[in-house]
């Protein structure tokens, strides 16, 4: 395929052309020349309003519930989604039936999004089924493809079991996620333990439950050595402790929801369960923390945390409720009205490094991974603008910037509309 950008503003800091307006000629997935003006009638030409394109973005957690929860959401809606909403790869989590646990569930994940524009990542569990008992083939796995090892949404009570997983895990470089969630400090909570949860008479989940079990897998970090990604944090005092330990040297990361970034739970006075969410919605004192921590580069990037549930699991009384909210379509319209144009692209791509991916920069020469958007605009996000065939988006009625228009990966174009 040849394809040209035309008039396109590039967005990359590794790349001499950042900032300025190019031309950029691709050719069978080569970037070969960026020039100020340059054109070619034979060529197919992309000539967009506003257009900007920077590397393509990279989701780190996502889960499209095939196998097993297909009405949740399949394989291929799930990329097809991810492409519209602007990312060329996604990191897809192991909460399928059966769990994503052995090297021949990664390689039917593999398989299923072979050829496809977005490129699919698994995510294997950590542990058996998830269980929290026995590590999972974690090297079998790593050999076909997994980039990480998680139970998502899963805390692993047995600190032995996770002191064995990262040290394990260093024979081949892996990198292991814990979710940090204390499940006897949370009990039966359902969303943040706070003034607002008292008022309403829903259970709460301290930041406590965070905190400590934080605190506790960044000890055991510093006794094992490793690569250790904490997932979607949520309090003030949680970017702290993540600073100080990158501050000591310890090899740590972590990522924050879209929905953390940008939403507290003073939005749970409508009982709307599109709002239960785990980890829970915090306090407007903690989005603050973790916007200043996104800018400062303590949280390594964004996540959409895109978790499909169907309406019979999530409309429901709130007790019942599924937790969980789709967030690909909103991640980068919900990211532009928080911060600038810069950050958003860094929180859009920084989890790259830690998840082992190559960082393409828009360079003469490289492969093009190319995501194409506008950041001008402002809009609201609704029903219309779901792609999903789940509907339980925390982000409806919020206001967004910017647009994407699509992306260019694996020598495929695809764009909206």
């Amino acid at each position: 395929m040849k394809i040209l950008l035309k008039s396109a503003t590039i967005v990359d800091p590794a790349s001499k052309h950042h900032g300025k307006k190019r031309d950029v000629l691709i050719e069978n997935g080569i970037i070969k020349k960026i020039a100020a003006s340059t054109s070619n009638s034979k060529i197919k030409t992309i000539s967009l309003k506003d257009l900007h394109i920077s590397p393509g973005w990279f989701d780190s957690s996502t889960s499209f519930g095939e196998p097993g929860f297909e009405e949740r959401e399949n394989l291929d809606n799930g990329l097809k989604t991810a492409a519209m909403s602007g990312f060329t790869a996604v990191a897809v989590n192991a909460n399928t039936y059966p769990v994503t646990d052995s090297k021949s569930h990664i390689k039917f994940l593999r398989s299923k999004a072979f050829n496809n524009a977005v490129s699919l990542h698994p995510v294997g569990a950590l542990t058996m089924k998830s269980e929290g008992v026995d590590l999972a083939e974690l090297y079998d796995m790593h050999n076909q493809g997994a980039i990480a090892f998680y139970d998502y949404k899963k805390p692993i009570e047995n600190a032995n079991l996770l002191k064995i997983a990262l040290q394990y895990a260093q024979n081949f470089n892996g990198l292991v996620q814990s979710f940090p969630f204390e499940r006897s400090v949370a009990a039966k909570g359902v969303v943040n333990e706070e003034e607002n949860s008292t008022r309403l008479g829903l259970k709460g989940i301290p930041a406590l439950s965070e905190e400590l079990q934080l605190t506790r897998d960044l000890y055991l970090l510093e006794y094992t050595g490793g690569r250790l990604h904490i997932p979607t944090i949520t309090t003030q005092k949680s970017v702290q402790l993540i600073r100080e330990a990158k501050k000591n040297g310890l090899d740590v990361s972590c990522s924050v929801a879209i929905y953390n970034l940008c939403l507290n739970d003073s939005v749970l006075e409508s009982f709307d369960t599109n709002y239960k969410l785990l980890p829970p919605l915090r306090t407007q004192k903690d989005s603050k923390a973790l916007l200043k921590g996104l800018k400062e580069g303590i949280i390594d990037g964004v996540t959409s945390d895109h978790d499909p549930i169907d309406i019979e699991h999530k409309r429901t009384e709130f007790d019942h409720a599924f937790f969980g909210s789709i967030g690909l379509e909103s991640c980068f319209g919900a990211l532009m009205n928080a911060t600038d144009l810069q950050i958003t692209i860094r929180a859009l791509t920084g989890l790259k490094k830690v998840f082992g991916l190559k960082e393409n920069s828009i360079s003469e020469g490289e492969t093009a991974n190319i995501t194409l958007f506008s950041p001008e605009g402002n809009w609201i996000f609704t029903e219309d603008s779901i792609l999903s065939t789940s509907q339980n988006a925390a982000m409806l009625g919020q206001k967004m910037q910017g647009n994407v228009y699509g992306i260019y990966n694996n020598d495929k174009l695809v764009l909206n509309g």
